[in-house]
């Protein structure tokens, strides 16, 4: 198991990720000292801010590399890191008050590869999700049909998973996913990480909000997917807000720090419904966070990834790809519906 880890022995190996449907991540060397520069961290009675006596998140990149890495992810690379969400799905359309749906539920395994040359390393995850009845914003059983209210059609449901979804943690910002190719145009510019950490902390919470903006090719052609395409682009805009406990993130004995938080996604009708080009979009807005072991989670949600595949139970001990979202998915795993 890593040992608490020296800010001075980070150098200047530093990074956060950015992707649509996961959350962002960084991490440090597994490779690492064992004793901190700075006797103030080890210190219990120390005042404790964003700025030490261990991290100071607020000046050094550095820093917020070792955050995220025990945020996102468990320096312990032996380790697979749980993370789950549960919230409802909205329907958006012109000149029509906002429509709730149904509900979403599922969870992530990540995991922590070094890079094979040494500076931070790659974030390997795979994610489920499953939708369920909801009434009154209470949720019900998984579904595996819906009546579609606006087509009064009965749609098979199609849930999410993603084998996998990574990306590599580096001195800088990462690139935007290119989903396959689709996502691609100018190079993205190398910037230093700098996360914007709300400087005022309330009853010990600290907090961080991340925004990710794509516009990019959609996999769904709409001349092959008429009844799944929502047009020829996709606009996607997810949101991580996360809310973190300020003795964890200023103990230098931790290798991974719990979370919780909201997550929100704006993206075009889901396929499976079978909108076409209606106007209109689709937003989710989840609680999510952080659990121990899959044992805490509810036993349909774990048992309906279980029957998708075993592999959804863990996280990834290799790197490989593509990684893609759930649309691009659903072009390769899917056909398109009988118009």
């Amino acid at each position: 198991m890593s040992k608490p880890l020296s800010r001075r022995h980070f150098m200047n190996q530093v990074g956060i990720g950015a992707a649509s449907a996961a959350a962002l991540s960084a991490t440090g060397c597994a490779s690492m000292s064992s004793t901190n520069s700075d006797p103030a961290a080890s210190d219990p009675a120390a005042k404790k801010s964003l700025t030490g006596p261990y991290l100071d998140v607020l000046n050094s990149t550095e820093d917020n590399m070792i955050a995220f890495a025990r945020l996102q992810g468990n320096l312990d690379t032996t380790k697979t890191k749980y993370g789950w969400y549960k919230g409802m799905v909205s329907a958006v359309m012109p000149n029509k008050a906002v429509k709730d749906l149904f509900i979403m539920e599922g969870f992530s395994c990540a995991r922590l590869i070094p890079k094979e040359d040494g500076i931070g390393y790659h974030k390997v995850l795979r994610e489920v999700g499953f939708y369920r009845e909801q009434r009154f914003g209470r949720s019900g059983k998984i579904m595996s049909t819906w009546k579609n209210p606006f087509t009064k059609e009965v749609v098979d449901v199609v849930p999410i998973a993603n084998d996998p979804f990574n990306y590599d943690i580096t001195p800088f910002f990462p690139e935007p996913p290119n989903y396959g190719g689709l996502n691609t145009g100018k190079p993205f510019p190398k910037i230093p990480l700098k996360l914007p950490w709300e400087p005022a902390i309330y009853n010990n919470n600290v907090r961080l909000d991340t925004h990710i903006h794509l516009y990019y090719e959609n996999a769904l052609n709409p001349k092959k997917w008429p009844r799944e395409s929502s047009g020829k682009m996709n606009r996607v805009t997810e949101s991580f807000l996360y809310n973190i406990d300020l003795d964890d993130l200023q103990d230098p004995n931790q290798t991974t720090t719990k979370y919780n938080g909201s997550w929100m996604r704006i993206t075009p009708w889901l396929p499976w419904m079978l909108m076409g080009q209606t106007d209109g979009h689709i937003v989710y807005q989840s609680y999510m966070g952080t659990v121990d072991s899959l044992d805490l989670l509810p036993e349909d949600l774990v048992a309906a990834a279980k029957a998708i595949d075993p592999k959804y139970l863990e996280a990834p001990t290799e790197v490989y790809g593509p990684s893609l979202s759930s649309l691009e998915r659903y072009a390769i795993e899917q056909t398109p519906a009988p118009e």
